[in-house]
């Protein structure tokens, strides 16, 4: 069965520091006030410290690398009229605990039932919504995916600086995400109605407040009517979140065609893929990775080439094979969001410069 190329958007969490001692500065209400005198509506995130971007709904990969380039360019802006930087990055280089929380209802609520889990969040990650026809596929799509997961996580980590230290993860980041009771990879579903009594365990027991707090790593989306993929760090740059917006699209279209020409996905062991997750979340890119499906261990390359080839029929449909190729090539040369937060933090062991590399890259290619 041959599946129509679906729709994707993308949201992706930026944070704002302030330029002088690169510390979080909670001024996302005013930077997103500054916004809107633009034409631009940005979200609220938990922190305040914190502001999302959302981009249309695009059939087109080259028109939404111009979108998503042009929201970071003009939140950029915005943020500089309000005496501070934005980042592309999955956790700030220092920190001040705890982070000032965004004045909501919903917020203030999700505070007094959290904690320090909420006092400590400032965690900016990348969400990838691909069309899908209804919830049921949403739910085998979940299921196709999951051990693809720890791919997108390596290719995407972008938080190995913090608190001014090498964390010695790529991703520190995932490992504090974690610790949320409905964050990580999501079960095997057994039906949609699996899915539904689940959610409602978890809200009936207090362990979710509303179903907006479904954290796990792909899910339907209680929004739109989309899959969404949510398991990335913010990437540094503009180039690296196309490259994974093509990925996944790609990936659910391949996930759809072969739901409808063949069997249900097999399962795949919660502890071969929480052990997946915590070696990508460890490496990134630059070393082995642990593919969950057979217990293999090979180098980061190597499976991305045999992901690549997996998903090739549905990049030529796209019309995006030679993107991925030319942009794997980049990553795989250059390194991704983690490695150039440790070049940065070098010799002189300064998180400030840390911040600097990280706003350039925010908005490289975006002028």
């Amino acid at each position: 069965m041959e599946i129509d190329p679906p729709t994707v958007g993308v949201e992706e969490e930026f944070l704002l520091v302030d330029p002088g001692t690169a510390v979080p500065a909670p001024m996302n209400v005013e930077v997103a006030h500054t916004a809107t005198d633009v034409g631009l509506e940005l979200g609220l995130e938990l922190s305040r410290c914190q502001i999302e971007t959302r981009t249309r709904v695009h059939t087109d990969s080259a028109k939404l690398l111009r979108e998503l380039r042009d929201l970071r360019r003009t939140s950029a802006a915005c943020a500089e009229k309000n005496g501070t930087r934005m980042l592309a990055a999955a956790l700030p280089p220092t920190v001040p605990v705890p982070l000032s929380v965004t004045d909501t209802p919903r917020y203030r609520r999700i505070a007094d039932g959290f904690g320090v889990l909420a006092q400590e969040q400032g965690l900016c990650g990348c969400h990838v919504h691909v069309g899908v026809p209804d919830r049921a596929v949403a739910v085998e799509v979940s299921n196709f995916l999951r051990a693809r997961l720890p791919l997108f996580l390596a290719l995407t980590a972008n938080s190995a600086i913090y608190r001014g230290a090498d964390t010695g993860f790529a991703s520190w980041r995932n490992i504090q995400w974690r610790r949320w009771p409905s964050a990580g990879p999501p079960p095997h579903f057994t039906s949609v109605d699996h899915y539904d009594t689940l959610v409602q365990t978890m809200l009936s027991s207090g362990v979710i407040l509303d179903p907006a707090m479904v954290y796990w790593d792909i899910r339907p989306s209680h929004t739109y009517p989309t899959v969404e993929i949510r398991i990335s760090d913010v990437p540094a740059t503009a180039d690296e979140t196309i490259l994974l917006a093509t990925l996944i699209r790609a990936a659910v279209m391949t996930a759809r065609t072969a739901s409808a020409d063949g069997p249900a996905a097999p399962p795949v062991a919660p502890e071969l893929l929480h052990a997946a997750y915590w070696r990508a979340a460890h490496t990134g890119v630059s070393g082995n990775l642990l593919d969950p499906t057979d217990g293999r261990i090979a180098p980061a390359r190597t499976l991305f080439v045999e992901f690549v080839d997996d998903i090739g029929p549905a990049l030529d449909r796209l019309g995006d094979h030679r993107l991925v190729i030319d942009s794997l090539a980049t990553i795989f040369a250059r390194g991704n969001g983690a490695v150039r937060q440790r070049c940065s933090f070098g010799r002189r062991q300064r998180a400030e410069d840390v911040v600097s590399a990280l706003a350039e890259a925010t908005v490289e290619n975006c002028q």
